[in-house]
């Protein structure tokens, strides 16, 4: 079964964020056309372009698609490229035991 955009959150996500119709597409590689068509309700994206949308608005689909109203994404995606060292730590801490885990959460969460 195809999850269902529901246009206002599109548009509530995107404002959220700052962003324009334009500044929009361009980062999802769609035309200024093809986007509006998403947020006027013209058309349902395909489950790839609602996990795109999503994931650029830093939001989930399951916002998006009325199944939650909790704005916050449900993952994110760390890049070797961009965030090395966040990358080899994620790396790290999955390959560890889970007690370093811990005293790593609450070691962040008391100096946060």
């Amino acid at each position: 079964m195809t999850k269902k955009l529901i246009p206002e959150r599109l548009t509530k996500a995107r404002e959220a964020k700052g962003l324009t119709k334009t500044e929009i597409a361009k980062r999802v590689k769609l035309t200024m056309i093809g986007y509006c068509r998403y947020e006027y309700g013209d058309r349902n994206p395909s489950p790839q372009t609602l996990e795109i949308l999503a994931k650029t608005l830093g939001t989930s689909v399951d916002y998006l698609t009325g199944e939650t109203d909790d704005m916050s994404p449900d993952s994110i995606s760390i890049s070797k490229n961009d965030e090395p060292e966040l990358f080899e730590l994620v790396m790290d801490l999955r390959e560890k035991d889970s007690d370093i885990l811990k005293r790593l959460l609450s070691y962040y969460k008391k100096i946060k």
